[in-house]
């Protein structure tokens, strides 16, 4: 089953505080990719099944 929109949310969140005020890496862009992606999944899902 797909995450809940705000959890996917609050994942980054918590990613984006914990790197606050550094400068980001390759991989970290690449986590934070990743997160964005989940979270656009996420949403997509819950407005489709509100429809």
């Amino acid at each position: 089953m797909p995450v809940p929109a705000a959890e996917a949310n609050e994942s980054i969140r918590r990613f984006v505080r914990a790197r606050h005020g550094l400068a980001w890496t390759a991989q970290d862009m690449a986590e934070y990719a990743v997160l964005l992606e989940i979270w656009t999944l996420a949403v997509r899902n819950e407005v489709v099944e509100a429809a």
